[in-house]
């Protein structure tokens, strides 16, 4: 409707002047329906151009657009905004569009099939999953949802850090623990992890029990000194922990990366030794430097140490160069803020490899730090990991679908507060209760109801009068542009902003209205309507990993 409306305006303004491309065209949708369904300031832009009042040129433009079957009124409103109201028959369109999609409803192909990487979470198997975490699988899910909705071919990738000083920490603290080496001994190690799960670890290991992993079972040998062993089968244990809380969490990957395979394979060399053939590297202080500062850095970064290991972005950049070799289009970390500092890093050693790989690429989404409440007070810590809040605490405290909305449900720049007691409960205060509830409603209607739901249709004699009927199927057609806009924003809170909005109309209309009435063409118009506002909320949750209800 956007592009027709845009489409009647450009072939009126170019009969006015030839200094105004069609892209400068901004239709807005009025938050107040009786400021109509579309807006445009464009008189107001063409005022400067054509030396005349705005409302005049407004007028001007009105008096010259072709008569159209989707807008019954077109009115000048303030300075010389024009306010487009959809027409009966457009209505009609709307609704019987989302009738006939149904499931694809708000889908698009702008992605043309083109190949797209989302890597998120990427947790070092070092402990359980935190709530942050969380956050990264509930925004980095729902963007691969949103770019699969929107006809791209979407790899989700999880990349596991299994090399490296976190990972002998790892095993040096199950190690004590194998050796009754509690955390609060002067002998554990300083910079060990000291959650409970690290002693169920070491119980496993000295029982000789087998972990699967990867499609592999990893046996324990039970053998305090072999510290491969204990290496090994820590990661396996904590891997497979991960991938369980991610199950529950409904997130699934197509490919797991590991750090260990990319030295294996001798990628990471590979990169090194690029780099210095390039000429983009130098030695001082017995480290090997990479001189990121040609590439938009502050400062060099020390890519080798003088004790022989690498920095951890060096494999970052092997990585990230084996996704380019892999041909996507476009690659998305989703990662915390904390991470903020490598993507400059990152990037300088992409471009130091001279592979004609973009100066933007790969992109990154990052989010901000969660707070957990409970009863008005901060949750600090959980009784397994020992010093931060489980995503598996969340789900099992308020269950996946308010655990996923919850950390989806704000910009990802933006500090989050996670209310456990809010979603929780089961209020129209909580927003995926009252989003759930409205799509339950409407199952309950239908079912009393009784009829065949896919011969539903709007009949063209059938008008829509209500102001409730009107704002609802209003918020019906922005669904799509909404998903075209939080995809191309990576910003999947906006599909919960829109599907409270559009529960809030459901809601609304549902308590003005009764449905099943003696009059056979106003009954089936209504049941109609809501049952394509039931698709919609149902394709919305989708997008977000969220169950569907028909009763609750």
């Amino acid at each position: 409707m956007k592009d027709h409306l845009t489409d009647l305006l450009f072939n009126v303004i170019k009969q006015l002047t030839d200094k105004l491309s069609q892209s400068q065209i901004i239709i807005d949708r009025p938050k107040l329906i009786e400021h109509g369904d579309f807006s445009t300031n464009i008189a107001l832009i063409l005022s400067k151009i054509l030396k005349k009042p705005p409302r005049d040129i407004a007028e001007l433009i009105l008096n010259q657009l072709p008569e159209t079957t989707h807008f019954n009124k077109i009115e000048i409103a303030g300075a010389g905004f024009l306010n487009f109201f959809l027409s009966p028959f457009s209505h009609q369109t709307i609704i019987n569009q989302v009738m006939k999609e149904k499931d694809n409803y708000g889908s698009n192909k702008n992605g043309q099939n083109h190949k797209i990487q989302v890597e998120f979470v990427s947790a070092n198997p070092t402990g359980p999953l935190h709530v942050g975490h969380g956050r990264g699988a509930a925004i980095g899910d729902s963007i691969a949802r949103l770019f699969k909705f929107s006809g791209w071919e979407v790899t989700r990738e999880f990349y596991y850090n299994d090399a490296g000083a976190q990972i002998d920490n790892l095993m040096r603290s199950v190690k004590s623990h194998c050796l009754n080496i509690k955390p609060n001994d002067k002998n554990f190690p300083e910079d060990g992890y000291r959650g409970s799960y690290i002693a169920d670890i070491a119980k496993d290991y000295l029982a000789k029990k087998s972990i699967k992993c990867a499609g592999q079972n990893i046996q324990a040998s039970g053998d305090v000194n072999n510290e491969d062993s204990i290496r090994i089968f820590s990661i396996a244990y904590l891997r497979n922990e991960q991938d369980t809380d991610l199950e529950a969490f409904q997130t699934t990957f197509d490919i797991y990366t590991l750090e260990s395979d990319l030295y294996k394979n001798h990628k990471v060399d590979f990169v090194v030794e690029t780099l210095i053939k390039e000429g983009h590297t130098y030695e001082k202080d017995g480290a090997l430097w990479l001189k990121t500062t040609k590439f938009g850095d502050d400062k060099d970064r020390v890519m080798k140490k003088s004790d022989g290991d690498f920095t951890y972005f060096v494999p970052d950049v092997a990585y990230h160069f084996d996704k380019w070799t892999r041909g996507f289009i476009r690659v998305i970390n989703e990662q915390g803020a904390d991470h903020h500092s490598t993507i400059s890093r990152v990037r300088a050693g992409l471009q130091g490899l001279n592979k004609n790989i973009p100066s933007g690429w790969p992109e990154y989404v990052l989010h901000q730090m969660i707070t957990v409440m409970r009863n008005g007070a901060e949750v600090k810590i959980s009784k397994r990991a020992g010093s931060y809040v489980t995503l598996k605490d969340l789900i099992d405290e308020v269950g996946c679908d308010a655990t996923r909305y919850f950390l989806a449900a704000r910009r990802s720049d933006s500090q989050l507060i996670f209310d456990i007691d809010l979603a929780k409960s089961q209020s129209n205060d909580n927003p995926v209760y009252y989003i759930q509830y409205a799509h339950a409603r409407i199952e309950g209607v239908l079912n009393q109801w009784g009829g065949e739901r896919n011969k539903l249709s709007i009949d063209s004699i059938y008008n829509f009068r209500s102001l409730a009927e009107k704002k609802l199927i209003k918020r019906l057609s922005e669904f799509p542009e909404v998903v075209v806009q939080a995809t191309e924003e990576l910003a999947p809170h906006q599909i919960t902003n829109f599907l409270k909005d559009c529960a809030a109309e459901l809601h609304s209309y549902y308590n003005d209205s009764k449905f099943l009435v003696d009059d056979e063409l106003t009954k089936l118009s209504r049941l109609t309507l809501i049952y394509a506002a039931q698709c919609v909320i149902k394709n919305g949750l989708r997008l977000l990993g969220i169950s569907a209800p028909k009763k609750m």
